[in-house]
């Protein structure tokens, strides 16, 4: 092979290995239930100079990390729909705001005290007031906690939290070239070009992009390739105006999401925003110097502390003097216990700007590590670090929590029911219609809000609460009921609710749904007396009308 081959050749065989190294990182991070991002950053250490120095093609990953970026941002703009924004909720925005302040000032003086300069200061303590959105909801998905009250909260704030990550970058990028400036001439500058900006757009969402769009969906392959132009485009176009490639990126969004096809954009970008931003990890890996890491690692377990322990603790401040309760506020709380992908790309940014050196970026992406490391294992086992930590958590509620109490009181029927229904899902309720009209009276449980005003308008018997809490199970009429029936859907859930009934002394019977032999087993090992199989008694129904169908026509031909 020629030396000119053989040049053309190693970049392409460099992102081979590097693809396959990650793909086998990404597995093994995900038997220990981590983020892959972590594993991104890992391979970058390992196969960057520092370590192996495996990969020399650092331009290619360098453009399409940007790129990565660029179509986070871009989706991150895609889901913030104007409707949405004006529906966030005083709770959300409250806890979201309030978040922000405590942690950029108590941050900012931590960072100072460790004798950091003032400008380092300023971009790691915002940096450290940001959540990862992806994380958080990738994670209440899989524990099935996205539309529970703390999981509605949660998204609520960390939306908070998405916008102003981009005001950030907007206003650290507006002081490009403004050393000599004042305050004020920054701030009117920044203002400006704002308002110009969202003249601009407004013109543009209203009279060039409806027709546009409309004729790019007639192929998907074009909504597709739209998309992305759209959003590099805008990037571009935002660092020529002197905002970021961020900000402009997460405008290109924006402007999409109040039309009808921002699901089916949403849907296809993001296998590729996963593809392009581990090349941003990576990248950020390789980059990392270790001979000044060793210098960040007290600094960084000091703010991993604050991190993991201050942020949820004003969460949940917040949240107990707005009226919800500890449990609630906890478990909102947990999800803003690490930093994300948008702080390293905050500080990343302002290391181009001049602001920053790179022992910034070093001691932001160790607190990133090691607060999303820690973090994602305190929301797995979110549940078990309640029960142990409740009873010095009274201090975060009141004693009379009136959000959550005006929920549960309303629609209230006296007397005692024959079985009570926690969890009130698809196969939930139709359990329990099924139920009443054999003539039973029943009692539904959900933690749902807006599901607890849907079926009380159908006229159904629910109590809004939280089946785990054994609290919460005083205030049920549970005295004289036969049977508790459990469809929640994870084993932590179940075990909770199995333990609170035992607390609180129900001497009826008990049973639990399982969705496969192996819940089962777990919840049988667990303690329930009872367990249901929906899904294999369906297949076993439809199984015998099936053979009761086919059968008779074979026979008779």
């Amino acid at each position: 092979m020629s030396p000119e081959v053989a040049a053309h050749a190693a970049p392409f065989a460099e992102m081979a290995l590097l693809l396959g190294i990650t793909a086998v990182a990404g597995l093994i991070a995900l038997r220990l239930r981590q983020p892959v991002l972590i594993a991104y950053i890992a391979v970058g250490i390992l196969v960057g100079p520092a370590v192996f120095g495996l990969v020399r093609s650092h331009d290619q990953i360098d453009l399409l990390a940007q790129i990565g970026v660029a179509v986070l941002l871009f989706l991150v703009g895609l889901k913030l729909d104007l409707h949405h924004v004006r529906h966030i909720g005083p709770v959300a925005l409250a806890t979201g705001l309030g978040q922000l302040g405590f942690t950029i000032v108590v941050g900012f003086l931590i960072i100072l005290a460790l004798g950091r300069e003032v400008m380092e200061a300023l971009y790691v303590a915002v940096a450290l007031t940001f959540s990862s959105t992806i994380i958080i909801v990738k994670l209440l998905s899989d524990k099935r906690e996205l539309d529970s009250l703390h999981g509605r909260i949660a998204v609520g704030f960390l939306i908070v939290q998405d916008i102003a990550v981009v005001l950030a970058m907007m206003a650290m990028s507006a002081m490009r070239g403004a050393a000599d400036a004042t305050a004020w001439e920054v701030a009117v500058s920044l203002l400006t070009r704002v308002s110009l900006a969202a003249i601009l757009m407004f013109l543009v969402m209203r009279y060039f992009l409806p027709g546009v769009v409309r004729a790019m969906a007639r192929s998907q392959e074009l909504m597709l390739i739209f998309a992305i132009a759209w959003g590099t485009g805008l990037a571009a176009l935002g660092e020529w105006a002197g905002f970021s490639k961020e900000a402009g990126a997460f405008m290109a969004g924006f402007s999409l999401a109040s039309t009808p096809y921002r699901e089916a954009i949403g849907a296809r970008l993001t296998g590729i925003r996963d593809f392009l931003l581990l090349f941003f990890f990576i990248d950020l890996g390789a980059r990392l110097d270790f001979s000044t890491l060793g210098d960040e690692i007290l600094p960084a377990a000091i703010l991993s502390v604050f991190v993991l322990i201050g942020n949820p603790l004003i969460v949940m401040a917040i949240m107990g003097f707005m009226g919800y309760r500890k449990r609630t506020g906890f478990l909102a709380g947990l999800t803003v216990a690490q930093i994300s992908e948008f702080s390293i790309v905050f500080v990343a940014m302002g290391i181009s700007l001049g602001h920053v050196g790179v022992q910034a970026l070093g001691l932001t992406t160790l607190v990133g590590v090691t607060t999303i490391a820690l973090s994602t294992y305190m929301i797995l086992f979110s549940q078990p670090l309640y029960e142990r930590l409740a009873p010095w958590l009274g201090v975060f509620e009141r004693r009379m929590p009136h959000r959550e109490l005006a929920v549960e009181q309303q629609g209230q029927a006296t007397g005692t029911p024959d079985i009570v229904i926690f969890g009130l899902g698809r196969y939930g309720e139709r359990m329990a219609r099924q139920l009443q009209e054999a003539g039973l009276s029943v009692l539904g449980v959900e933690f749902d809000p807006e599901l607890v005003r849907c079926l009380r308008g159908k006229g159904m018997n629910v109590r809004f609460g939280d089946g785990q809490d054994a609290d919460f199970l005083e205030s049920l009429p549970l005295t004289g009921v036969s049977w508790a029936v459990s469809t929640l859907p994870d084993l932590a859930s179940n075990r909770a609710l199995l333990h609170a009934l035992t607390v609180r002394g129900f001497a009826g019977e008990v049973a639990f749904v399982a969705r496969d032999d192996v819940q089962g087993a777990l919840l049988k090992r667990a303690g329930a007396p009872t367990v249901l199989y929906p899904f294999r008694d369906a297949v076993d129904f439809t199984v015998e009308n099936l053979v009761a169908l086919i059968k008779p026509e074979k026979e008779a031909s």
